[in-house]
């Protein structure tokens, strides 16, 4: 079997890993494997051939790193209901004090108690501050 064989070889099954296991390690591997194997048909001595793989690895997984990074942080970005803390509503059903009433916020309709328990009448404007089960906790919002 030639040299070449066995890199592209290595390159395909460090790929494989990379599939069942996070953090592109065996990526930058199997990349740079299969590349140092191409390269292997025109540089024929095996310590060059090393030394490529060494630098493809490394530049390779900090690139990787880099963009796994970014993709990474936009998946962490709130969802559900979390993402509605801080977004303003309108009351449309009064808050009353120590009770609930209702907000719509971004044209859903949500059951809120008043964050100090303060009575919120209609068409005030709020924001959100905290969820709490199914409800959301409000305050009014400052004027602008």
């Amino acid at each position: 079997m030639e040299l070449w064989m066995i890199w592209v070889g290595a390159g395909i099954i460090c790929l494989i890993i990379e599939i069942f296991t996070p953090g592109f390690l065996f990526m930058s591997f199997g990349i740079s494997a299969i590349i140092t194997g191409l390269s292997s048909l025109f540089i024929h001595p095996v310590y060059w051939q090393i030394f490529l793989f060494a630098i493809f690895s490394i530049l390779l997984f900090i690139n990787l790193r880099k963009i796994s990074d970014r993709l990474i942080s936009k998946a962490n970005k709130p969802t559900n209901v979390s993402a509605l803390i801080g977004k303003t509503g309108i009351v449309m059903q009064d808050i009353l004090k120590d009770g609930k009433g209702y907000v719509k916020i971004g044209g859903e309709g949500w059951a809120a108690i008043a964050d100090d328990n303060e009575l919120l009448s209609e068409k005030i404007k709020v924001v959100v501050v905290a969820i709490d089960g199914n409800k959301v906790v409000v305050k009014k919002a400052e004027e602008e």
